[in-house]
């Protein structure tokens, strides 16, 4: 069989993009990558470190997205915060569908890698806008839920546009959503007692 170098970096990581949507993150190793490229494992790791860079890569522009939406509801409170989130997340999954379907089944270990560290606590404080600052334990679930729902269903629904798929995740996300209280106004001081 001839060999030959890889093009691009480009090459790589679609490469790597196809290896981890049939066998997984896990299950896809730098040779099962270089064999897919044509190349050796040390031209891959020519371009890349470690499996981890390349999957940090492949998952950089809507980690960045994520970050913006983390960004625009540490702004917001309530209502206003719950929708803004809710859009953002719906808006993020049906962009980068493709990308959330090669992680599929597998976020926990991948959020434990510290490359991924921050995208566990914005996980939560999108919860937290979700649900409102120490939500109840039902709304909790059911932002948990959709969560993942939202992320399961881009990747099921493969075959529906983004134009009707996001709509329809939107209507979800009002029904199962509890809209979350507003924080109660701190009573007033007491004035100091001079007798």
């Amino acid at each position: 069989m001839i060999r030959r170098t890889p093009r691009t970096h480009g090459e790589i990581l679609a490469a790597a993009a196809r290896r981890f949507a049939v066998t997984g993150y896990k299950g896809t190793s730098l040779q099962d990558i270089a064999r897919e490229v044509g190349c050796s494992k040390a031209a891959v790791l020519y371009h890349f470190a470690s499996k981890e860079a390349l999957l940090a890569e492949l998952m950089a522009q809507p980690i960045a997205v994520l970050c913006e939406l983390d960004e625009r509801i540490s702004q917001l409170t309530g209502a206003a915060a719950q929708r803004v989130a809710a859009e953002g997340l719906v808006d993020l999954a049906v962009r980068f569908r493709g990308e959330i379907s090669l992680l599929r089944g597998e976020f926990p270990e991948l959020l434990a890698q510290p490359a991924f560290a921050h995208v566990q606590r914005i996980s939560e404080r999108l919860i937290e806008a979700m649900t409102g600052p120490g939500g109840q334990q039902d709304a909790r679930v059911a932002a948990l839920v959709l969560l993942a729902g939202i992320a399961e269903g881009c990747d099921a629904f493969g075959d529906i546009p983004d134009d009707e798929l996001r709509p329809a995740l939107l209507a979800v996300a009002q029904r199962v959503l509890v809209t979350p209280a507003p924080p109660s106004p701190r009573p007033p001081l007491d004035p100091p007692n001079h007798d």
